[in-house]
């Protein structure tokens, strides 16, 4: 029924047409529909949608149809001219295009449907694709559906390879180590209190670490043909010089110990520091300048002083004393300091990595990365880079004294019922901040000469007649290693950036309690515990720096 209503409709607009001097015919020479009219007397005015109608009637539905034409034939006839052959619809065949991805990895296809005209065709679009000479990757399954489709937009149709750049050489340990002397990032608040554990120690011939050389990767090819090369690896190497090792003369791409002694991370490689052990440090034994760890099986006496490059390890007590090391210290017992005492030598503990101990009570420790209390810090000054975390299997008390960490203090009870004045502070040290900074002016100085450098090697390049061809390889050298000094500048620089970012979330967290006296500072903001808390954790928010659920 409904297809008799539609002819029947098709019919009556045809014979009104007639009727009102329409005539429509198509050309085929020039591809379109030509309009003729001859207004009867008395003709009803017509409007564009009266020729649409038509055109649909007559059969040219599919053709394109010319508005400014339409709109000409409807203004005429309505003046009551005679319209002779106008233009007002035509054949459209079909439009396809081919655009190439800048990368040339991909070939994607548009299509825009024929209106009356030849439709695209498979052939057209490979065709296409031959004059464009891509030839890598055609998906023919894909054309087929885009031409089935008649009208697509973007369709990939060819997929070239991508290069896959070559690995960079590394270093591979082959050996435990006890701590990096790498700057390493923590996430920020929660750390798990962690024993340092003993030195370890390698003997001479054991081989420390392996160097792989990169890899050269493997070329691509774009959706043309054309070869993209891929990046060779990065070349690494051991640094020039790392006490207490050689290169295996069997294998320059190992690293051997020399001497007894314990294995250290450093920048491209590992160094041995021997170890100096001694049962206790007073008296009878005098102060300690080592250039290695040191190992005390005992108690170190008051106004006793170990210097180490590497580790400190103390089995018993250390009494109000200074230790200074370039790694950690850890103290199995309890450090007792100096901090509000005149009785005694001023005593300070400081350390570039880790501090730990079963208590503190009166002493001042500063340490580059982490401090680590399980009992009790009573009336101390730490500082700590990162974290500051009292209390593990014990009571993890936190009373009086003045404590700093980038990134977290954390303990189980903070303060004490007789409001001891207690300073807890977090965010980026100042000695944070300055090192950022003079890694930037180092970063520029190594960049000033590598500009340098680059002036003289375009010299050569211009005028290799007035350049000697060793000054010439002595300067793609010294690129070489100011290029890699750079690197690493910028990857220290970026750690710190990261630590300073991370510090804008830092917290001092409360797992049981806090008692008035407690305040809490970052940077200008504080904030004074008033009354008593349980758990809690303070850090910025909407209504600045406040105490806030506290999360375990």
């Amino acid at each position: 029924m409904e297809a008799q209503s539609s002819v029947s409709a098709s019919d009556a607009q045809a014979t009104r047409a007639a009727q009102a001097g329409l005539t429509l015919s198509f050309d085929a020479q020039a591809r379109a529909v030509l309009a003729r009219a001859q207004p009867p007397a008395g003709a009803v005015a017509i409007d564009e949608r009266f020729v649409h109608d038509s055109l649909v009637a007559a059969g040219y539905a599919e053709l394109r149809p010319l508005p400014g034409a339409i709109a000409s034939l409807v203004a005429r006839y309505n003046a009551g001219q005679t319209v002779d052959t106008l233009r007002i619809a035509e054949c459209v065949d079909g439009r396809w295009q081919i655009d190439i991805a800048p990368d040339r990895l991909s070939a994607m296809l548009s299509i825009d449907p024929a209106q009356g005209g030849r439709p695209v065709s498979e052939q057209d679009v490979l065709d296409g694709l031959a004059a464009q000479g891509i030839v890598e990757g055609v998906l023919h399954g894909e054309i087929q559906q885009a031409v089935a489709s008649g009208e697509i937009e973007h369709r990939v149709i060819a997929c070239g390879r991508p290069p896959v750049d070559g690995r960079d050489g590394w270093l591979e340990s082959k050996v435990p180590l006890s701590r990096s002397r790498a700057p390493q990032l923590t996430e920020t608040g929660r750390v798990d209190f962690r024993e340092l554990g003993a030195i370890i120690t390698v003997h001479p011939g054991e081989v420390l670490m392996q160097l792989h050389l990169p890899t050269e990767g493997m070329d691509g090819l774009s959706v043309c043909g054309e070869v993209l090369p891929a990046k060779p690896g990065r070349r690494v190497s051991f640094a020039s010089r790392l006490p207490g090792t050689r290169l295996d003369p069997a294998n320059p791409h190992r690293l051997l110990a020399t001497i007894v002694g314990q294995p250290v991370q450093v920048k491209n490689g590992l160094m041995v520091e021997p170890v100096h052990a001694v049962g206790a440090v007073n008296m009878s034994t005098g102060n300690i300048h080592f250039e290695g760890s040191v190992v005390v099986k005992g108690d170190v006496a008051a106004g006793m002083t170990i210097q180490a490059s590497g580790d400190i390890e103390i089995g018993g007590t250390a009494e109000p004393c200074t230790l200074e090391a370039g790694g950690s210290i850890a103290v199995k017992g309890g450090v007792l300091g100096s901090q509000g005492r005149k009785d005694i030598v001023e005593s300070v503990i400081r350390c570039g990595g880790n501090f730990s101990a079963a208590y503190a009570q009166q002493a001042h420790v500063e340490a580059g990365d982490s401090i680590f209390i399980d009992d009790v810090a009573m009336q101390c000054n730490l500082h700590a880079g990162k974290h500051i975390r009292v209390g593990n299997k014990r009571r993890g008390l936190v009373i009086g004294g003045h404590l700093l960490a980038g990134l977290s203090i954390t303990g189980k009870v903070l303060g004490s019922p007789n409001r001891n004045a207690t300073l807890l502070e977090i965010g980026v040290s100042p000695g944070t901040q300055r090192r950022i900074a003079e890694l930037a002016q180092i970063r520029d100085a190594h960049a000033k000469q590598l500009l340098d450098i680059g002036k003289l090697m375009r010299f050569a390049e211009l005028h290799p007649e007035r350049v000697a061809p060793d000054m010439l390889e002595r300067a793609r050298s010294t690129a070489q290693m100011h290029m890699e000094e750079i690197g690493s500048l910028r990857e220290e620089e970026g750690q710190l950036q990261a630590l300073a970012e991370m510090a804008q979330h830092a917290r001092v967290n409360a797992s049981l309690r806090v008692y008035e006296g407690v305040v809490v500072k970052m940077g200008a903001l504080q904030y004074k515990v008033t009354g008593e808390l349980g758990p809690a954790s303070f850090g910025i928010t909407a209504n600045g720096l406040a105490p806030m659920p506290y999360e375990a």
